[in-house]
């Protein structure tokens, strides 16, 4: 597929752009010398390959400047003709004002004017926006791009400037790597399913992981053993069976037996462990208190200086000051030792106050089953059992909560676990598959990466390397590097006007790899040539030619300051052919569309 013409319903303010099937050049000239210092001159050059994006049916977007001027451009109707493989055509119509309405007419002339053609005189006329890219799509029968849309490459046949940053991931491609790299590789000629697959696996993985982690909040945080949910669960229903039936019969003579052995067996005993316990702590506790307060040093020096002087005995000098050292010894003694005291006796006042605790509670459990033994009404005792019931139902309820949570966490790490084997599984046949078409010199890979090289060197007289391979995570890295005379990669191809020519190679020899395919022809460069020096401009020209030649149509902008110099007897840099559009700055006739800067 080519481009033929593009056309509007005004070709006063809009005239028709007829394409070449070779090279095409949009020349813009700044004639006026104010203007020839500037960054932006707004004459329409990168303006059209934003139009022929969207005859191509992109997406209605508000900042688009058709719609962000709607004023301007609501009553403009466009057209492009294009050329198909068979050498019949196909014009696209699509307005300004119902951008979603998209008219479409086969034909087998060229350079037709439906601008006047009524609606009903079309092939699909009004065809909804979804619907008409799917007709498109099967006129074009770009089938080498099949699963994907037509769509997805016109991102690399239309490059504007913005388009130039990265060679593999543009613009349009500012989402996540599964939207963009899967395709990639199989226009390279990789097994692209299996880069799709391993992402999709990737996703699905990750939201199993992210279920399962809420699954475990869910449970507070702490996941039990299964085995002991399902036993406690079996014991509670067990026990509600056995009260329902009591219920049931209204006879609650059993009940009044299990209240009893209950009392005697478990709480007596309990009360009779905690009251010994509880005599043992205060024992404890009085030792520590009587420890407390003899750990005090009586002895003075002071006090025995006085006492020897009145009875006529020296107390001073060694004497004194050994004895003082001596108490400041026992004193650092008796404060670790006190410390000690201390937080033991922190310990046993805790104790006590839990043994305290549950005396309380199981005293007033006790009391609560003597008063249902020795009560007389029925009615109260089947209130109480009923109400125990109650109680004993939320346990279970909330036990088989837990355990439909604690079988579904089972199940999604078994699940988890599958997943991360199938995913390994992909990793090693995406790396067994990028091995293979790295090492055969007749895969479309090689072919690619064959024609890169040879374009970059052609024009800079410097190899490239067009390079993929997987990381650590199974995802493919895409590299594009010019090598030095060595064959080491080098920084060059970080400079903007390096990185640019190797947008333009990339999109050369992937079209020229698949000449033989059902594949498009044509590529629009914008601004392509700036920054080169004349010596390269040449070479990538002479490239771009003999693209053409192999049935390669190559559309480019330039401003002449941007032309390769050349000496009055030299032949033109292009042949009045090859230019479909020159564009000026002197007035609004040079424009693009014949009005005013917006």
């Amino acid at each position: 597929m080519k481009l033929s013409k593009l056309y509007s319903n005004k070709p006063d303010l809009f005239e028709p752009v007829e394409f070449a099937a070779g090279l095409n050049v949009v020349m813009a000239e700044i004639r006026l010398p104010e203007n020839r210092k500037k960054d932006t001159h707004n004459l329409g050059k990168t303006t059209l390959g934003r139009l022929l994006d969207f005859l191509l049916l992109s997406g209605k977007d508000p900042k688009f400047f058709l719609f962000k001027h709607l004023d301007l451009f609501e009553m403009f109707v466009f057209f492009l003709e294009v050329e198909l493989a068979d050498a019949s055509f196909v014009t696209i119509r699509r307005s300004v004002a119902d951008a979603t309405k998209i008219s479409f007419k086969k034909h087998k002339a060229a350079r037709q004017d439906f601008s006047d053609l009524s609606l009903l005189e079309w092939d699909h006329h009004d065809v909804s926006f979804e619907r008409a890219k799917e007709l498109l799509d099967g006129v074009l029968d770009w089938r080498a791009l099949k699963p994907w849309s037509y769509r997805k490459i016109l991102g690399y046949l239309l490059r504007s400037q913005d388009d130039f940053r990265e060679v593999f991931q543009l613009r349009k491609f500012a989402s996540k790597h599964s939207d963009w790299k899967p395709f990639l590789a199989h226009i390279l000629g990789f097994e692209a399913e299996l880069v799709s697959a391993h992402y999709k696996k990737e996703h699905d993985l990750s939201k199993k992981q992210e279920t399962a982690q809420t699954i475990k909040n869910e449970l507070g945080g702490s996941v039990q053993d299964i085995s002991k949910i399902e036993g406690i669960l079996l014991l509670k229903q067990m026990d509600a069976e056995k009260k329902q039936n009591l219920l049931d019969a209204f006879d609650f003579r059993a009940q009044d037996k299990d209240r009893t052995k209950q009392v005697v067996y478990e709480i007596e005993d309990r009360i009779a462990t905690l009251n010994s316990e509880r005599y043992s702590l205060n024992q404890q506790r009085k030792k520590v208190l009587a420890s407390l307060e003899e750990d005090q040093i009586l002895f003075n020096p002071d006090e025995a200086q006085r006492l020897f002087a009145e009875v006529g005995v020296s107390f001073i000098g060694q004497i004194k000051k050994d004895f003082q050292q001596l108490i400041a010894f026992n004193r650092s003694i008796v404060e670790e030792r006190r410390g000690y005291l201390q937080e033991e006796r922190t310990d046993i006042e805790a104790e006590l106050k839990r043994v305290n605790a549950e005396l309380s509670t199981l005293g007033k459990k006790r009391s609560d089953m003597l008063s249902f033994l020795s009560g007389t009404d029925t009615f109260v005792k089947y209130k109480q059992l009923s109400d125990e019931m109650v109680t004993l139902r939320a346990d279970i309820a909330n036990l088989e909560h837990q355990r439909g949570y604690l079988h579904r966490l089972q199940g999604l790490r078994t699940e988890i676990r599958t997943m991360i084997e199938e995913r390994s599984h992909l990793q090693a046949q995406i790396e067994a598959d990028v091995e293979k078409q790295n090492s055969d010199q007749d895969s479309l890979f090689s072919t690619t990466r064959v024609f890169f090289s040879e374009i970059v060197e052609e024009v800079i007289d410097r190899k490239a390397l067009l390079s993929v391979a997987p990381n650590q995570h199974g995802h493919l890295e895409f590299k594009a590097d010019i090598l030095d005379e060595s064959g080491n990669t080098t920084s060059a191809a970080l400079g903007h006007t390096y990185r640019k020519l190797l947008c333009v190679a990339f999109d050369l020899a992937v079209l020229r790899a698949r000449l033989d395919a059902k594949f498009p022809r044509f590529v629009y460069h914008d601004g392509v040539f700036e920054s080169l020096d004349d010596r390269k401009k040449e070479n990538l020209l002479m490239v771009m030619r003999r693209y053409s030649e192999l049935g390669l149509q190559s559309i480019i902008t330039l401003i002449d300051s941007d032309l390769p110099s050349r000496t009055p007897e030299d032949s033109p840099v292009f042949a009045d052919s090859e230019i479909i559009l020159t564009l000026h700055d002197e007035g609004t006739e040079g424009r693009l569309f014949k009005m005013k800067a917006w």
